[in-house]
């Protein structure tokens, strides 16, 4: 974690991130870039002109395990394809993520734009990743974990996430608050920098699990 953040908040931080940030954007194997039949190659002569060549209505793209449960899911009013930039541009899109014990996050923003190759998404306006508070089977509770923020750039090869704009990272009663953030889920590091505000509660249920 940031060197401007106590010690307390990095380990805080460091142990529910990876499920609440990775989670929705465990999506580069099937990205719907990846997922839609490949454009025709562009014409040379033809001068370039930011206009797309196809687009989606009201589209839904999944993905599933091994054993044929959903692991995730893509969806959206409308999706564009723009030849010239090789970008793929998704209205409002809609994130659903579930890990190996079938707990389920979800992500949404007002605008999803990822490169010609899926590695690369940035998702703009209205940001938020929400992991809804879990029970236990053996006793004790998850909270709610969520993400907000105007801005969040996904490096999905490389499994990292950061943002040049605020965030606010909340987990049941704590809360963080950064002007930037990182986080580098291969190797657990994440940083919040400027001004950088934290308030942490102890938990407000008994059970509830860090």
């Amino acid at each position: 974690m940031s060197k401007h953040l106590p010690r307390r908040w990095r380990d805080q931080l460091a142990a529910w991130l990876p499920a609440l940030v990775m989670a929705p954007f465990a999506l580069g194997t099937f990205w719907l870039v990846r997922s839609t039949p490949s454009p025709q190659p562009f014409e040379a002569a033809r001068a370039a002109t930011h206009e797309p060549d196809y687009f989606m209505r009201e589209f839904s793209v999944r993905k599933f395990d091994p054993q044929g449960r959903m692991s995730a899911e893509l969806r959206g009013p409308h999706g564009e394809h723009f030849p010239d930039t090789g970008t793929l541009e998704v209205t409002q899109p809609r994130l659903r993520s579930f890990d190996a014990e079938g707990k389920l996050t979800v992500g949404s923003a007002d605008r999803g734009v990822s490169n010609a190759d899926g590695s690369r998404v940035r998702f703009y306006g209205n940001v938020q990743v929400v992991r809804e508070e879990i029970s236990r089977p053996g006793g004790g509770v998850l909270p709610r974990s969520e993400l907000r923020g105007e801005y969040l750039l996904v490096f999905v090869n490389d499994e990292r996430v950061s943002s040049s704009e605020p965030v606010d990272l909340i987990r049941g009663g704590d809360h963080f608050t950064g002007d930037r953030f990182e986080y580098d889920n291969k190797t657990g590091v994440g940083r919040l920098e400027g001004r950088v505000r934290g308030v942490l509660w102890p938990a407000s249920k008994p059970g509830y699990a860090g």
